[in-house]
């Protein structure tokens, strides 16, 4: 496809800095690909945008995805690719085979009667540490001019189900019309070829016009280059009064959370917003990690109420917009192939602050209080972390069986931790006390502790006997006095 030159980085515009728009072209690998229509979804929004575009497809799809499930809703794209196919349209389907290890053959081999091309990132099991790269990208292409990316997957939780009360999973994703769509294709034809036959150069003689104002540079995730990873830290340091995360499974590497910690600390508005119970509720736990750093430093914590919240955006100031697959953690940011798009639009920003706002709503925040032990112990303990109300669902949400077995391992996990360290505090006093009485009175507590011993000789010599003389029977044992 061929796609315009993008514009260079000029301070042109109010507050536009050249220095940070080049650093940040040397980060993405990209530079802006101006003329863009952006259009901002949420949820089933998403699929709604996503059927449209399968529908009015005139030449060809490509469909990429971690997570295509032989449900309800994966059998109803299935239905769309096929239909699309049949229409004379060319389809590709990308998927990764660890992220679809569920999905049986026969999902595949249907589409591929249909007329689908498929392919797939596969799991190497002679090459383990190759096999950690997976291909995490979310994507829908249609026709070189018209794109949609986001953190969504195609399964019956993102959609979720009305007649039961249950929500779908809280998302989001960017619709793009213009250049851009071309240059989001030109990523999916790339890994393409990687895993086959590479296009031929008329599937990709595709001119597309401007359709709109909108900035974006297309962040083309690939194992081992970091590009997001150095984008939101560069967005971090350069942030001048907001920096709001939403982010599904947030493990961030040490330097990217210095680089929130000290944007809190520099008076930026910095919030993180993250689930409140997740799919994988060891990330939570890592996650739970750097909290009290991160609120010591002066940012602000919200966890979600409702069904899984699995949004992955960035918004910094009133011009930044990051949406794409990347949550902040090592695998997407170092290992994956991954896709974002890097917006530079003041109205999209806009946007995304109102609809972070709404998810505010129906999350609750967390922060640091003192510890409940006497004033003079909890000065040398660190405040503990806590959330500011009741822990409850979203109201208009019912959770399903999945949910419920989630929310109960990790309250389980919290009751356990709990005991462990009522335990261990009970033995702490109990062997602090014992210590001081014998350093206090060292005569008294070693009579007592040899009569202690005394008794329990007796007691054991007393058993002894009793058993040479009844055997070993226990049932034939009388019992010892006091029983």
């Amino acid at each position: 496809m061929t796609v315009p030159a993008p514009a260079p980085a000029t301070p042109g515009r109010p507050g536009r800095s050249a220095t940070l728009d080049r650093a940040l072209d040397r980060a993405c690998g990209a530079r802006p690909v101006p003329g863009n229509r952006v259009r901002y979804l949420t949820d089933t929004d998403v699929f709604d945008a996503m059927r449209a575009l399968l529908r009015d497809a005139a030449a060809v799809v490509h469909f990429e995805n971690y997570i295509i499930r032989d449900d309800a809703t994966g059998r109803e794209f299935a239905g769309l690719l096929a239909d699309a196919a049949g229409r004379g349209v060319t389809v590709r389907v990308l998927y990764d085979a660890f992220g679809c290890r569920w999905t049986g053959r026969a999902y595949w081999d249907r589409l591929r009667r249909s007329g689908v091309e498929v392919r797939a990132l596969g799991v190497r099991l002679l090459h383990p540490l190759r096999s950690l790269r997976r291909n995490h990208r979310k994507y829908v292409g249609v026709d070189g001019r018209i794109a949609l990316v986001g953190g969504f997957c195609i399964g019956d939780e993102w959609v979720g189900d009305p007649a039961h009360h249950r929500l779908p999973w809280r998302d989001t994703a960017v619709e793009v019309c213009g250049p851009a769509a071309a240059a989001l294709d030109l990523t999916f034809e790339r890994l393409w070829a990687r895993l086959g036959p590479t296009l031929s150069p008329p599937d990709r003689a595709v001119r597309v016009e401007a359709c709109g104002p909108a900035a974006a540079r297309v962040v083309d995730g690939l194992p081992g280059r970091m590009r997001i990873y150095r984008a939101v830290e560069l967005l971090a340091a350069s942030a001048a009064s907001r920096l709001w995360i939403s982010d599904a499974y947030l493990v961030a590497p040490a330097p990217m959370f210095a680089a929130l910690m000290a944007a809190a600390r520099d008076g930026v508005d910095v919030r993180v917003l993250v689930p409140g119970t997740t799919d994988v509720p060891a990330v939570r736990a890592f996650t739970r990690v750097g909290y009290r750093e991160l609120l010591a430093a002066g940012a602000r914590i919200w966890e979600w109420r409702g069904p899984m919240f699995h949004a992955k955006t960035v918004i910094a100031d009133d011009r930044w917009v990051k949406v794409g697959s990347s949550n902040l953690n090592v695998p997407s940011l170092l290992a994956n192939y991954e896709l974002d798009l890097l917006l530079d639009d003041p109205p999209l920003a806009t946007e995304a602050v109102a609809q972070f706002r709404r998810d505010l709503s129906h999350a609750m925040e967390v922060t640091l209080r003192p510890r409940r032990v006497p004033a003079g112990i909890a000065k040398r303990l660190p405040p503990a972390v806590a959330p500011t109300g009741p822990v409850t669902r979203h109201p208009a949400h019912t959770p399903s069986a999945a949910e419920v077995s989630v929310r109960a391992a990790i309250t389980l996990r919290h009751v356990a931790e709990g005991a462990r360290r009522s335990i261990a505090g009970a033995v702490v006093f109990t062997s602090v006390g014992l210590g001081a009485l014998f350093v206090a009175a060292p005569r008294v507590m070693g009579t007592l502790v040899a009569l202690a011993s005394f008794w329990v000789a007796a007691q054991a010599t007393a058993a002894f006997f009793a058993r040479r003389r009844h055997g070993d029977d226990p049932a034939s044992t009388p019992p010892p006095d006091g029983a």
